[in-house]
C-alpha cells in the first residue's frame, strides 16, 4: 500500500517526504485555505518536489466547468490529478478527462455503488472517505473491503484511495482490506511513528552509552 499524505502544508509534505516513505500528496480547497495560499502556487510547490500522484480538486458543479478547471490543473505538472466531486456531472466529467489522458480522483466517495459508477466512467482513483462514514454510524472499513473485493473480481484498473483517517488504526484497517493508497494526514503519520517501547530502547540505549562512551 502506497502512503499519500493529505494536507497542503508544504513544510508538513517536506518533513514525511525526507522520512523517504512519502508516495503522493492529495489537497483539497479546505485545506489550501488553511494554509493562506494561492491555489495554483501551492500546487506548483509541492509538485516541485514530490514526483508521485498530487492531488488538486476541481471547485465547478457543472462537468463543462470541471473539465475546464481539470485541463487548467493538470497543465501545472505532469503528475497532477484532478479530483472531481461524486457526482451525475463528476462522472461525465470524468469520462470526457479519461479520454483526453487527464488523470482523475473520484473524490467523496461512500458506498461500493458510487465506486462502481467512478471505475466505470474512468477514474484514475476513487476515494472513499472512511472517517466520514464513521461520523455517521457506518463501518467505514467494511465499505471499503467491498469496493477493493468487487475491483479485484473484475480486474477493475482503478486504484483505491482510502481517505479521511482519523488514526493509526485506519491505516492498519485499510492495508489489511487491499487498499491501492492510504493517504494520511501530517498528525497520524506522526503518531504511527512513535511507540512508548521505542522511546524506552533508545533512551536506554543512549544511557548506555553514556557509560561506556569513555572506556
Amino acid at each position: 500500500m502506497r502512503l499519500f499524505i493529505d494536507t497542503a502544508n508544504v513544510e508538513h509534505i517536506r518533513e514525511i517526504h525526507e522520512w523517504g516513505v512519502l508516495d503522493g500528496v492529495t489537497t483539497n480547497p479546505t485545506l489550501v485555505c488553511k494554509e493562506n495560499r494561492n491555489y495554483t502556487d501551492c500546487i506548483k510547490e509541492i509538485t516541485s518536489f514530490v514526483s508521485g500522484p498530487v492531488s488538486a480538486e476541481a471547485v465547478s458543479m457543472d462537468a463543462e466547468g470541471m473539465i475546464r478547471e481539470a485541463r487548467e490543473l493538470s497543465g501545472i505538472a505532469e503528475n497532477v490529478n484532478v479530483k472531481i466531486p461524486m457526482c451525475p456531472e463528476g462522472l461525465k466529467a470524468i469520462k470526457v478527462l479519461d479520454g483526453e489522458g487527464i488523470m482523475t480522483n473520484c473524490t467523496l466517495v461512500f458506498s461500493a455503488n458510487q465506486a462502481l459508477l467512478a471505475a466505470a466512467a474512468g477514474a484514475t482513483f476513487a476515494s472513499p472517505f472512511l472517517g466520514r462514514l464513521d461520523d455517521i454510524g457506518n463501518d467505514g472499513l467494511r465499505i471499503l473491503s467491498e469496493i477493493v473485493d468487487i475491483y479485484k473480481r473484475y480486474s477493475i484498473q482503478t486504484q483505491v484511495i482510502s481517505a479521511s483517517l482519523r488514526h493509526p488504526q485506519h491505516v492498519i484497517g485499510s492495508a489489511m482490506a487491499g487498499a491501492h493508497i492510504a493517504t494520511i494526514p501530517y498528525e497520524v503519520f506522526k503518531q504511527m511513528v512513535r511507540h512508548p517501547l521505542t522511546d524506552i530502547g533508545i533512551e536506554r540505549f543512549l544511557a548506555d552509552w553514556e557509560k561506556i562512551k569513555d572506556l
